[in-house]
């Protein structure tokens, strides 16, 4: 047996993922516009890695709380009132090395091996390879398209439902499409959680990315103390800290010491500097995100009107994240157009094809870039495909 061959069936699964193929295919070249990836193109602001560099020079290299410090978790519960409304005490937030690993311990706190998840695609593709990681089945459940516009079909969410099921996984606004669950649409999933019993799983990382309001719908707007629902969140989109690897699980805090437990068993805590970032990103950051969010607004527009005015391309302008998921007359095959594309134009698109069902058509753009780029990114893919 060779070394490959003895390791277990489950890690030998994890899938490749299709949009790291393509960034290590066309990485670092000259003039590349890189729009395949998930972040935006300013580092990360004085105020926050300054407060990191002062916990370092403090001497706060030791051990920690398992759960997020205590400070860390105030400024938390102060933010969720700023921007949500809702008060929550700091004992309903968990500290995670990065969103990832926030959605990786809330499937696991929620689903045993065998169980099934259920979740909203095309999808970033991490929800699912991770509940597979941990021996559960994920089950796409397509949004509707029509005209541009992408929609929860409730019908065809329920009817995925099995004895098997545990949770939902609803991710809103979505990554890669953009939509936006409304009220309503939260309403109905809820229902159907109760009704089912099961968990919901809530990936609101986008909510402040949001072009028809101060922020996207929310569940918690409309849960009640009883509802079991998991927040899943990440310092890296609002405040430019994708490779600072910290997040967030807000929960219910009788479930704290298992999801502590999660936490010792895996990374045993974020490094104390880190955290100390985080809180001036929380206390500190609005302003930056407000101007965050104004940048990706005047990005997507140029992308999508350009694009759009090739008639050529079927899409609407996204409400809420910070892609365009576009669908280009005459593409059958997403993934090696995305290869032609960055070839010829040195533009990166995330192939559809990464994102699961549903997405197979499509290219994902990510448009959290200085607007004077995207003007010149969406010049070079209108004349790619006025050539199609």
């Amino acid at each position: 047996m060779t070394v490959l061959a003895s390791l277990s069936p489950r890690s030998l699964a994890a899938p490749k993922s299709g949009i790291v193929e393509l960034v290590n295919y066309a990485r670092g070249r000259d003039g590349l516009i890189p729009l395949w990836v998930g972040e935006g193109d300013l580092p990360t602001p004085d105020f926050i890695s300054n407060a990191a560099q002062a916990s370092l020079k403090a001497g706060e290299t030791f051990y920690t709380w398992q759960g997020g410090i205590p400070m860390l978790r105030e400024a938390l519960s102060r933010y969720y009132l700023r921007h949500f409304q809702k008060t929550l005490a700091p004992t309903n937030f968990y500290v995670t090395g990065s969103g990832m690993q926030a959605i990786k311990l809330a499937i696991e706190a929620v689903t045993s091996p065998g169980d099934a998840m259920v979740y909203l695609s095309p999808s970033w593709p991490n929800f699912a390879a991770s509940a597979q990681l941990s021996g559960v089945d994920a089950i796409a459940v397509p949004l509707g398209f029509e005209d541009g516009m992408w929609r929860l079909g409730i019908d065809r969410l329920e009817s995925a439902i099995t004895p098997r099921t545990r949770a939902l996984f609803v991710n809103t606004p979505s990554n890669p499409t953009g939509w936006t669950a409304s009220k309503d649409d939260l309403k109905k999933i809820l229902d159907l959680a109760r009704r089912r019993d099961l968990w919901i799983i809530a990936d609101e990382i986008y909510a402040l990315y949001y072009y028809l309001g101060d922020r996207a719908p929310s569940f918690l707007d409309i849960m009640q103390d009883a509802d079991r629902i998991l927040f899943v969140n990440s310092f890296s989109k609002n405040w430019s800290m994708t490779g600072w690897r910290a997040g967030w699980i807000v929960a219910p805090p009788e479930i704290g010491p298992v999801l502590e437990n999660l936490i010792q068993y895996s990374t045993s805590g974020v490094a104390p500097f880190i955290q100390a970032g985080a809180i001036a990103a929380l206390d500190e950051g609005d302003a930056f995100v407000a101007e965050n969010v104004a940048k990706a607004t005047r990005s997507r527009d140029l992308l999508c009107d350009a694009l759009i005015a090739t008639n050529r391309v079927e899409t609407l302008k996204p409400d809420g994240a910070i892609y365009a998921f576009l669908k280009i007359d005459g593409v059958t095959d997403a993934r090696s157009t995305a290869f032609d594309i960055v070839d010829k134009t040195g533009v990166g698109l995330a192939p559809g094809t990464a994102f699961g069902v549903g997405g197979s058509l499509f290219m994902r753009a990510c448009f959290l870039r200085d607007p004077g780029q995207i003007a010149t990114a969406a010049e070079r893919l209108a004349g790619y495909i006025a050539a199609l």
